[in-house]
């Protein structure tokens, strides 16, 4: 049976121990190999997940609308543009709302701190789809594909090429929590905001082929993500060396893997030499962020279950 928990909120990566990211990890294991088995596995019957979009998606409506279907619950897309949101409601007063009508909640928006004031008037858990300081889903299915591929990532090596964004700070939180080390190399004038950096886990690389030496995952995202279209030409010269190749993959160690969020550009942030070469898991880690939602959203509603 399910243990009763407290509400609890995933909203960066921080808000996890490492105790409770293993649970996670073993349950998505768990629940991937039920998925890919047919076997049918509904615990949220009649449970309700609202998904509230400011920011458009493919991966993440994806796989948290048919991760709550598979898992026997119901799933309700809202655009801000399309609610009350969208017309000035006050974003404490939708958290009441919203959380009177459902059971979990995801949400999808720009500043940090629109989330954590939604979250802070919720009665039901709340979990980051991505704002524009962390993507902690992401990072989190990263490292499961990690664990997959090469087993525990504690003491590797990752390299991040590319801005200081929201991927890069949740990967920051990860290292903190799992015990890694990070590599990072960021242009000049898209650097780390030390506000927003809590571990020492890192080193900066000024070249970013030098941050891919010896690294066991090298990681990269777009040069210019959501909300930051009217900078793309300026980005394109400022990032120009940052394409992860297959030079800069050499250099990393001999059985390292390449990572991208998605979506890609090729010949830009990345070769299509490397993103459709043996050592990239994007496929992988796309689809893993089905899976491990899945059994975070299980973990948020129902607390530990002992179920194999």
């Amino acid at each position: 049976m399910p243990v009763a928990k407290p509400i609890k909120h995933f909203l960066q990566f921080s808000d996890f121990s490492l105790d409770e990211f293993e649970y996670v990890i073993e349950r998505a294991k768990v629940i991937k190999r039920k998925f890919k088995a047919y076997e049918v596995y509904h615990p949220l019957v009649d449970r309700t997940l609202v998904m509230v979009f400011e920011k458009s998606s493919t991966r993440t409506r994806l796989s948290f609308e048919a991760g709550m279907h598979q898992l026997g619950g119901a799933a309700i897309y809202l655009n801000t543009r399309d609610s009350q949101l969208g017309r000035g409601e006050p974003v404490e007063d939708a958290g009441q709302v919203m959380s009177r009508m459902c059971d979990i909640i995801m949400v999808r928006t720009f500043g940090q701190e629109i989330i954590e004031r939604f979250a802070a008037n919720s009665r039901v858990p709340v979990i980051n789809g991505l704002t524009n300081e962390h993507h902690p889903c992401q990072v989190l299915a990263d490292i499961f594909t990690f664990y997959e591929h090469r087993g525990p990532i504690a003491g590797k090596t990752v390299a991040w090429i590319g801005d200081a964004n929201n991927m890069l700070y949740s990967w920051l939180q990860a290292a903190e929590v799992f015990g890694f080390h990070l590599n990072v190399s960021t242009p000049k004038g898209y650097e780390l905001d030390p506000k927003l950096v809590s571990t020492q886990r890192y080193t900066l690389f000024d070249n970013p082929s030098d941050a891919c030496a010896g690294a066991h995952l090298v990681s990269t995202d777009v040069w210019t993500s959501m909300g930051y279209e009217k900078e793309n030409a300026e980005r394109m010269k400022a990032f120009d060396g940052f394409i992860v190749d297959a030079a800069k993959m050499a250099r990393a160690a001999p059985s390292a893997l390449f990572m991208h969020c998605l979506p890609a550009h090729r010949g830009e942030e990345v070769s299509a030499d490397v993103i459709d070469g043996p050592q990239s898991v994007v496929w992988d880690e796309a689809e893993n962020r089905l899976h491990v939602q899945k059994a975070l959203i299980e973990y948020l509603l129902l607390g530990r279950i002992q179920d194999q």
